[in-house]
């Protein structure tokens, strides 16, 4: 890492709109492409007092700020266009979070990298809507927390309530939603809305290890802990009428409910072995990174294939009812507050390769929430907002309070205003289920 006074580092940043910023070569070592970072006023400040404080003297170890993992994404062999910070953008493990980057599958020294994808894989959001509407459930919201609480194992070591069997899994893996709807527990209609139709093709459960299929044999079905949640929430305001009707959401005041999972000790015991193959692959091939969190290999190598897929826009694979929309983008806000569905845009295919925000993003580490927050007035809060709370684990709500995280809408309508996708819905929520 350069080490820099905090007036030399920003010599090599430039405001180049209201949304973003440009990271110039030369800021880290290396850089094949520049880097651009996507915030408004509130989100700036946020970046830059991140590399103020890396700046300080003594401050050593820990993640780099974000602005630094861009720089060394942008220093990966065989990067075209730029690295990207996307609004939700902070420190993480190699990549930062909200950080994406293209390659050129057709230069041989081109790489894939585990850090890029995170140890959370396939994280991500579902919105089920629903035909029922606030009055209907506001009488019944308590009951309705309680019983989801009751049947959702959630929480650090929940284990799954369905039987399942090393074949089970195996045929899940391969299957996906295949799999689900030949159990009964979902519809068929449900993998008309999902990206490739709820199943890839080319999945191959043999690539996994003995390791990562023993972890998560117990918890697929499970919830988790962290910032996973499953909410009942409540459409706050449309923005896109014609998108929204196409998703079924008629009118303000339905009720949805969304789910946000990840792949818990499964998916990042397969991020630690890819992460050990590919630091063999990197001794072997003498390929060299900034950072040691960003292993990587060839795309070609064997170590590298099977990694690498990107749909280009209206490709076949995703859903028919949302050709026109733009794909739906489920924006899953903190504990307690609103959360947004988005649209993709042409704009956004062309500016980030078709990539845009996953979430709030953290503002505050989870030991740093721990130590500034108390539990019992996280949990009032909520309750004065008239959100009903069932958590596993009390003690770790001061690391999802809202406070932890950047404002969710600050990070939307920088989306917005840069084009790289579309407010359509927001959603608030009434009962909050956590791990």
């Amino acid at each position: 890492m350069v080490v820099r006074q905090y007036n030399e580092e920003i010599k090599f940043l430039e405001k180049v709109s209201s949304n973003c910023w440009k990271i110039k070569k030369g800021f880290q070592p290396n850089m094949q492409v520049e880097g651009i970072f996507y915030v408004n006023s509130h989100l700036e400040k946020l970046m830059f007092d991140e590399l103020r404080n890396a700046c300080r003297p003594g401050m050593v170890g820990g993640f780099l700020p974000g602005m630094k993992q861009i720089a060394n994404v942008a220093a990966l062999p065989g990067i075209v266009g730029k690295s990207v910070g996307l609004p939700d953008v902070h420190s993480g493990y190699g990549f930062a979070i909200g950080n994406m980057a293209a390659f050129d599958m057709a230069n041989p020294k081109s790489v894939v990298s585990p850090g890029g994808v995170g140890f959370d894989i396939n994280c991500g959001v579902r919105l089920l809507r629903t035909n029922l509407w606030e009055k209907d459930i506001l009488p019944l919201k308590e009951q309705i927390a309680q019983s989801m609480f009751d049947h959702i194992p959630v929480g650090v070591g929940s284990k799954g309530i369905i039987p399942m069997q090393s074949r089970d899994l195996e045929e899940a893996l391969e299957m996906g939603m295949d799999w689900s709807l030949r159990e009964g527990y979902v519809w068929a209609e449900d993998k008309e809305h999902c990206e490739e139709y709820g199943r890839m093709l080319n999945a191959d459960s043999s690539k996994v290890s003995m390791r990562a299929k023993k972890r998560g044999l117990p918890q697929l079905g499970t919830l988790g802990a962290g910032n996973h949640y499953a909410e009942i929430q409540i459409v706050d305001e449309i923005f896109d009428k014609w998108a929204a009707a196409k998703m079924g959401i008629e009118d303000k005041g339905q009720v949805c409910v969304m789910i946000h999972s990840g792949s818990r000790g499964f998916g990042h015991q397969v991020a630690t072995d890819a992460l050990v193959a590919m630091e063999k692959a990197m001794k072997r091939d003498n390929i060299e990174t900034n950072d040691r969190q960003l292993a990587c290999a060839h795309i070609n190598s064997e170590e590298g294939q099977g990694s690498t897929r990107a749909f280009p826009p209206h490709h076949p694979l995703i859903p028919v009812d949302y050709q026109l929309t733009g794909q739906p983008v489920l924006i899953g806000g903190t504990m307690g507050t609103c959360s947004y569905v988005l649209t993709g845009t042409p704009q956004g295919m062309q500016e980030t390769f078709g990539s845009t925000c996953h979430g709030a993003g953290r503002a505050l580490s989870r030991a740093k929430s721990r130590r500034n927050l108390d539990f019992q007035d996280v949990l009032n809060k909520l309750e004065q907002q008239g959100i009903s709370i069932r958590v596993a684990s009390p003690k770790l709500v001061m690391e999802e309070a809202p406070e932890s995280y950047k404002n969710v809408t600050d990070v939307v309508n920088t989306c917005d205003a840069a084009g790289i996708s579309k407010k359509c819905i927001k959603l608030r929520p009434i009962a909050v289920i956590k791990g």
